[in-house]
Protein backbone atom coordinates (compact mmCIF):
# COMPACT_ATOMS: atom_id res chain seq x y z
CA UNK A 1 0.00 0.00 0.00
CA UNK A 2 2.97 2.11 0.69
CA UNK A 3 4.54 1.42 -2.35
CA UNK A 4 1.32 2.26 -4.02
CA UNK A 5 0.57 5.75 -2.25
CA UNK A 6 4.51 6.50 -2.86
CA UNK A 7 3.68 5.99 -6.94
CA UNK A 8 1.12 8.35 -6.89
CA UNK A 9 2.76 11.28 -5.06
CA UNK A 10 5.77 10.39 -7.73
CA UNK A 11 3.19 10.78 -10.40
CA UNK A 12 1.31 13.93 -9.02
CA UNK A 13 4.57 15.64 -8.33
CA UNK A 14 5.83 15.16 -11.80
CA UNK A 15 2.85 16.69 -13.45
CA UNK A 16 5.11 20.36 -13.87
CA UNK A 17 5.99 19.06 -17.23
CA UNK A 18 2.70 18.20 -18.53
CA UNK A 19 1.52 21.31 -20.00
CA UNK A 20 2.16 22.53 -23.58
CA UNK A 21 1.92 25.95 -23.17
CA UNK A 22 3.37 28.20 -20.65
CA UNK A 23 1.30 29.11 -16.70
CA UNK A 24 -0.88 32.51 -18.08
CA UNK A 25 -0.78 32.02 -21.16
CA UNK A 26 -3.58 32.23 -23.54
CA UNK A 27 -4.41 30.70 -26.89
CA UNK A 28 -7.03 30.46 -29.78
CA UNK A 29 -8.04 27.16 -31.97
CA UNK A 30 -9.96 27.01 -35.08
CA UNK A 31 -11.35 23.71 -35.62
CA UNK A 32 -13.41 21.23 -37.37
CA UNK A 33 -14.20 17.98 -37.46
CA UNK A 34 -17.28 15.24 -37.52
CA UNK A 35 -20.01 15.56 -35.68
CA UNK A 36 -22.25 11.70 -34.86
CA UNK A 37 -25.52 12.68 -33.26
CA UNK A 38 -28.83 10.64 -32.38
CA UNK A 39 -32.09 11.26 -29.90
CA UNK A 40 -32.39 9.61 -27.45
CA UNK A 41 -36.05 8.28 -27.34
CA UNK A 42 -36.04 7.72 -31.13
CA UNK A 43 -37.07 4.50 -31.98
CA UNK A 44 -34.70 2.41 -34.40
CA UNK A 45 -33.25 5.50 -35.13
CA UNK A 46 -29.78 6.09 -36.85
CA UNK A 47 -26.97 8.64 -36.43
CA UNK A 48 -26.83 12.06 -38.39
CA UNK A 49 -23.03 12.27 -39.38
CA UNK A 50 -22.69 16.60 -40.34
CA UNK A 51 -19.83 19.04 -39.74
CA UNK A 52 -19.05 20.62 -36.16
CA UNK A 53 -16.84 23.64 -37.02
CA UNK A 54 -16.10 27.03 -35.02
CA UNK A 55 -13.22 28.27 -32.73
CA UNK A 56 -11.92 27.83 -29.03
CA UNK A 57 -9.66 29.84 -26.47
CA UNK A 58 -7.82 28.19 -23.71
CA UNK A 59 -6.29 29.80 -20.95
CA UNK A 60 -3.60 28.11 -19.49
CA UNK A 61 -4.36 28.73 -14.99
CA UNK A 62 -1.07 26.23 -14.14
CA UNK A 63 0.87 23.78 -15.21
CA UNK A 64 -1.85 20.78 -15.53
CA UNK A 65 -4.71 23.11 -15.98
CA UNK A 66 -6.51 25.35 -17.79
CA UNK A 67 -9.93 26.68 -18.61
CA UNK A 68 -11.37 26.96 -22.40
CA UNK A 69 -14.52 27.90 -24.17
CA UNK A 70 -16.00 28.18 -27.68
CA UNK A 71 -18.34 28.80 -30.49
CA UNK A 72 -18.92 25.59 -32.41
CA UNK A 73 -21.33 25.20 -35.19
CA UNK A 74 -22.63 21.51 -35.27
CA UNK A 75 -25.04 19.70 -37.06
CA UNK A 76 -27.14 17.29 -34.98
CA UNK A 77 -30.52 15.88 -35.15
CA UNK A 78 -31.12 11.88 -36.17
CA UNK A 79 -32.59 10.01 -38.86
CA UNK A 80 -35.36 6.99 -38.72
CA UNK A 81 -37.63 5.26 -41.12
CA UNK A 82 -41.17 6.06 -41.32
CA UNK A 83 -43.47 2.75 -42.45
CA UNK A 84 -47.02 2.50 -43.30
CA UNK A 85 -49.11 0.76 -45.41
CA UNK A 86 -45.97 -2.00 -46.96
CA UNK A 87 -44.52 1.70 -47.49
CA UNK A 88 -41.10 3.11 -46.17
CA UNK A 89 -39.58 6.36 -46.27
CA UNK A 90 -35.89 7.78 -44.48
CA UNK A 91 -37.19 11.06 -42.21
CA UNK A 92 -34.04 12.39 -41.33
CA UNK A 93 -34.33 15.24 -38.25
CA UNK A 94 -32.12 18.08 -39.08
CA UNK A 95 -30.75 20.04 -36.03
CA UNK A 96 -28.41 22.85 -36.09
CA UNK A 97 -26.77 24.74 -33.16
CA UNK A 98 -24.02 27.15 -32.26
CA UNK A 99 -22.67 25.28 -28.75
CA UNK A 100 -20.44 27.39 -26.46
CA UNK A 101 -18.60 24.69 -24.46
CA UNK A 102 -16.95 25.94 -21.11
CA UNK A 103 -14.25 23.23 -20.35
CA UNK A 104 -12.03 22.53 -17.26
CA UNK A 105 -9.06 20.75 -18.65
CA UNK A 106 -6.67 18.70 -16.83
CA UNK A 107 -3.42 17.69 -18.42
CA UNK A 108 -2.41 13.92 -17.02
CA UNK A 109 0.77 13.76 -19.01
CA UNK A 110 2.40 16.22 -21.85
CA UNK A 111 -0.35 16.70 -24.46
CA UNK A 112 -2.49 14.72 -23.27
CA UNK A 113 -5.52 16.42 -21.20
CA UNK A 114 -8.76 15.17 -20.24
CA UNK A 115 -11.58 17.89 -20.19
CA UNK A 116 -15.36 17.82 -18.60
CA UNK A 117 -17.55 21.26 -18.96
CA UNK A 118 -20.91 22.73 -19.83
CA UNK A 119 -22.49 23.42 -22.88
CA UNK A 120 -25.23 25.91 -23.67
CA UNK A 121 -26.13 25.53 -27.41
CA UNK A 122 -28.50 28.13 -29.67
CA UNK A 123 -30.50 26.50 -32.26
CA UNK A 124 -30.07 27.90 -35.36
CA UNK A 125 -32.51 25.57 -37.51
CA UNK A 126 -34.78 22.36 -36.80
CA UNK A 127 -36.27 20.69 -39.91
CA UNK A 128 -37.27 17.49 -41.28
CA UNK A 129 -36.47 15.83 -44.48
CA UNK A 130 -38.35 12.99 -46.30
CA UNK A 131 -36.62 11.07 -48.60
CA UNK A 132 -38.31 7.96 -50.07
CA UNK A 133 -41.91 7.54 -50.79
CA UNK A 134 -43.00 10.58 -49.15
CA UNK A 135 -46.77 10.17 -49.97
CA UNK A 136 -46.75 8.04 -46.63
CA UNK A 137 -46.01 11.09 -44.45
CA UNK A 138 -48.11 14.12 -43.91
CA UNK A 139 -46.30 16.81 -44.59
CA UNK A 140 -43.99 15.25 -46.81
CA UNK A 141 -40.66 16.60 -48.62
CA UNK A 142 -39.05 18.92 -46.46
CA UNK A 143 -40.65 20.88 -43.49
CA UNK A 144 -39.91 22.92 -39.72
CA UNK A 145 -40.41 21.45 -37.23
CA UNK A 146 -40.60 23.03 -33.64
CA UNK A 147 -37.56 22.07 -31.27
CA UNK A 148 -36.25 23.84 -28.01
CA UNK A 149 -34.32 27.27 -28.57
CA UNK A 150 -31.83 26.30 -26.06
CA UNK A 151 -30.57 23.12 -25.54
CA UNK A 152 -27.94 22.13 -22.54
CA UNK A 153 -25.29 19.33 -22.23
CA UNK A 154 -22.36 17.99 -20.78
CA UNK A 155 -19.76 17.93 -22.40
CA UNK A 156 -16.46 15.34 -21.79
CA UNK A 157 -13.67 14.44 -23.95
CA UNK A 158 -9.92 13.79 -24.16
CA UNK A 159 -7.66 15.73 -26.46
CA UNK A 160 -4.08 15.12 -27.47
CA UNK A 161 -1.60 18.19 -29.11
CA UNK A 162 1.29 17.76 -30.81
CA UNK A 163 3.53 20.85 -32.24
CA UNK A 164 0.15 22.98 -32.04
CA UNK A 165 -2.00 20.92 -33.59
CA UNK A 166 -4.78 19.19 -31.38
CA UNK A 167 -6.91 16.10 -31.99
CA UNK A 168 -10.25 16.02 -29.71
CA UNK A 169 -12.66 13.56 -29.17
CA UNK A 170 -15.55 14.39 -27.11
CA UNK A 171 -18.96 12.98 -26.42
CA UNK A 172 -21.89 15.73 -25.66
CA UNK A 173 -24.59 14.28 -23.04
CA UNK A 174 -28.27 16.13 -23.40
CA UNK A 175 -29.80 17.66 -20.32
CA UNK A 176 -32.77 18.73 -21.63
CA UNK A 177 -35.67 17.73 -23.51
CA UNK A 178 -35.30 18.82 -27.59
CA UNK A 179 -38.76 18.90 -28.39
CA UNK A 180 -41.52 20.61 -25.71
CA UNK A 181 -43.70 17.42 -26.30
CA UNK A 182 -41.67 14.21 -26.05
CA UNK A 183 -38.76 12.86 -23.86
CA UNK A 184 -35.61 13.13 -26.79
CA UNK A 185 -32.37 14.29 -25.65
CA UNK A 186 -29.51 15.29 -27.87
CA UNK A 187 -26.74 12.58 -27.73
CA UNK A 188 -23.14 13.62 -29.82
CA UNK A 189 -19.89 12.16 -30.46
CA UNK A 190 -17.53 14.65 -31.85
CA UNK A 191 -13.95 14.45 -32.99
CA UNK A 192 -12.58 17.44 -34.35
CA UNK A 193 -8.85 18.56 -35.43
CA UNK A 194 -7.33 22.10 -34.49
CA UNK A 195 -4.76 24.09 -34.31
CA UNK A 196 -3.68 26.68 -31.71
CA UNK A 197 -2.04 29.97 -32.12
CA UNK A 198 -0.62 31.55 -28.91
CA UNK A 199 -1.40 35.16 -28.17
Amino acid sequence: MKKVLFAALMMFSSVGAFAQHAVGSFNLQPKIGVSIANLTDMKDSDPRVGLVAGVEGEYQVSDIFSISAGALYSMQGAKSTVSALGQSATATTKLDYINVPIMANVYVVKGLAVKLGIQPGFKVSSTEKIVGNTSIVSGSGSRDIKAQSVDFSIPVGVSYEYSNFQLDARYNLGLTKVFENGKDKNSVFQITLGYKFDL
